[in-house]
């Protein structure tokens, strides 16, 4: 079958080291198509024209049959949803020998991680940050997600995480390596050296514990003892580590009040909710795998990632449909075994896997009449957490300085605004590393902060729009007084999404864009995982164990598809030691 879409980047090409030369280029074996439409762009780099949203969506109605995945065929699994964690949880399966389906409600893969076009600027929808991209370690999930359907993307290294901007003129810049960071923060907190040192000493002894492990399922036993017995310190380490959160760690070591708050900025961009409220072991992944392996960004996009997994689903024989609207999952005798579209098909599989939100799962996919217990306690335990005001702007380049960052986080005045609706900027220029993504002379500013959905309903159409323009021009003032003068009138082209927006195109509970903590949580002891009450129905994404974030979204992928695979016998698993661990997992998130 040919593949589905061409990603932006026009081929699959072999990662590129921020240390060595890079390799020659190879192909993806998905044998992308030629795109059409436009001229190349980026001149010597060897990319291929781009194609336009439409006819990306006819390439789509084009590869998939309308009698294919029909009635009468059966699936190992159907996923419902192309988010990062369902298509890691879908390749992962049908690069195991699984037969799998997956269900796409909108006309491009990807979800939060997907992308979009308008007039020559290539934007990303969700994050530019990309962990998890690396070519070394077993954190690099991205890329492992990638090589097992054959594929691996050129990425250009980022020099930088993230530059802050913070109350009383702090000013912090995240670099890539480790040592050039602590010697930047020590600088600025030299009283506190010993204590810096600690905190992120003990981030790397979680780092390199994770790092050291095969990562697969923790509701698998015999995967689970095996790691244990030939990893027994370093699973001891992130049991230890496991109840215990960022906040609470840092606060062993460090008295500054500015450099804690710091912290809880460094924790907020992780999960939107400061470092009391954040998992250590989290903290841990993100906070040192931007040294380990580094920020790296693939060229073309991030979009390019998930149409490169589904490009390789495809080649693995399994399948990705588009405009496939799932309404329900279909139970018999308390078993998933398939689902239904809005149009009334009906689609079975042994087993079904969402990668929707636990509320759109519990809620709208699965008609309970009452929550299984389950997902009482995890609703008892979690709310969901804000969505965003996304602002997209095409700029002239002349409004950048020289040597501008590609990332930074903006909280002007008052650290108590860093968790209030529209408190605090991220803003990323993903032109500043691939310029292909601009006409010529052109740069985009993704920004986007916080906010809730209750805060644009019940507006008229009108009324609707006045204010989406009112707050992106506040937002976008604020980062003209505090970033670059003359923004305003440098815009050229300017797309604005609001809660509303979230909610409608990447099906998301109000535009959430996952859980947070209702009060202060024993780490991750309360995240639920894959499997659910519901014998066959498993769940994928930022709604599961270990929570949001790409790396994070993309373990859970990985987790999920171990798990499944043990359960239809393509993985060895023990039933016996299985039932005595799940009840000890189910037995531990009631205590949280």
């Amino acid at each position: 079958m040919p593949p589905l879409l061409s990603p932006p980047t026009a081929r699959c090409l072999h990662h590129r080291s921020p240390r060595l030369p890079a390799p020659p280029v190879g192909h993806c074996p998905s044998r992308l198509r030629p795109l059409v439409g436009g001229e190349a762009r980026g001149g010597g780099r060897g990319r291929l024209a781009v194609v336009s949203e439409r006819q990306a969506a006819a390439v789509v109605e084009k590869s998939l049959g309308e009698g294919e995945g029909g009635d009468g065929e059966r699936y190992d699994a159907i996923v419902v949803g192309s988010g990062i964690g369902g298509l890691v949880a879908a390749t992962q399966l049908a690069a195991k020998g699984a037969r799998v389906l997956v269900l796409e409600k909108y006309i491009i893969p990807g979800g939060s991680s997907g992308y979009y076009r308008r007039d020559g600027f290539t934007f990303d929808v969700g994050s530019s940050v990309m962990f998890g991209f690396s070519d070394k370690g077993n954190l690099n999930l991205i890329t492992q997600a990638l090589e097992a359907v054959g594929c691996k993307m050129e990425v250009i290294p980022d020099p930088s995480t993230v530059h802050f901007h913070l109350p009383g003129a702090l000013s912090v810049l995240v670099h890539r390596e480790y040592d050039d960071f602590i010697e930047e923060l020590v600088r600025k907190f030299p009283h506190e050296k010993e204590g810096i040192l600690k905190f992120y000493g003990t981030c790397w002894k979680i780092f390199n514990s994770l790092n050291s492990l095969e990562l697969k399922s923790l509701e698998e036993p015999l995967y689970l003892f095996g790691q244990f017995f030939k990893k027994p310190l370093e699973c001891l380490t992130l049991a230890y580590y496991l109840p215990q959160n960022a906040g609470d760690i840092a606060r062993k070591f460090i008295k500054d009040q500015q450099l804690l708050s710091f912290i809880d900025a460094e924790c907020f961009i992780v999960s939107t909710v400061n470092a009391l409220k954040t998992p250590m072991i989290n903290a841990s992944m993100v906070l040192c795998d931007r040294h380990f392996g580094g920020i790296n960004y693939p060229v073309g996009g991030v979009g390019g990632i998930a149409v490169s997994l589904a490009n390789g689903l495809v080649e693995k024989g399994s399948a990705i449909r588009y405009k496939a609207n799932v309404t329900n999952v279909i139970l018999e005798n308390g078993k998933a075994v398939g689902v239904r579209l809005s149009n009334g098909k009906e689609l079975f599989a042994r087993t079904v896997i969402s990668n929707a939100t636990r509320w759109d799962t519990f809620g709208k996919l699965v008609k309970a009449e009452e929550l299984p217990e389950e997902e009482k306690n995890f609703q008892k335990n979690y709310v969901k957490a804000p969505s965003f005001l996304s602002i997209h702007l095409g700029v002239k380049a002349s409004v950048l300085p020289a040597g501008t960052d590609c990332h930074h986080f903006v909280l002007e005045d008052d650290w108590s605004n860093l968790e209030k609706p529209y408190g605090s900027i991220f803003l990323s220029i993903p032109t500043v590393l691939d310029p292909s993504l601009a006409p010529e002379g052109h740069h985009i500013l993704h920004i986007f902060t916080t906010a809730g959905i209750e805060d644009w309903e019940g507006l008229s159409r009108k009324d609707y729009e006045q204010k989406k323009e009112l707050v992106a021009n506040e937002i976008i003032q604020r980062l003209e007084n505090k970033l670059f003068p003359g923004l305003q009138d440098s815009i050229v082209l300017k797309e604005v999404g609001s809660p509303k927006t979230h909610r409608r195109f990447l099906a998301r509970n109000d535009g959430t864009y996952g859980p947070m903590p209702r009060g202060k949580p024993k780490g991750l002891l309360a995240m639920p995982f894959n499997t659910t009450s519901i014998d066959g129905l498993y769940c994928v994404g930022d709604s599961c164990f270990p929570g949001q974030g790409v790396i994070a979204v993309a373990f859970s992928g990985v987790m999920c598809a171990h798990r499944v695979a043990a359960d239809i016998d393509l993985e060895q698993r023990s039933p016996i030691l299985d039932t005595g661990l799940l009840g000890v997992l189910r037995w531990l998130r009631t205590l949280a």
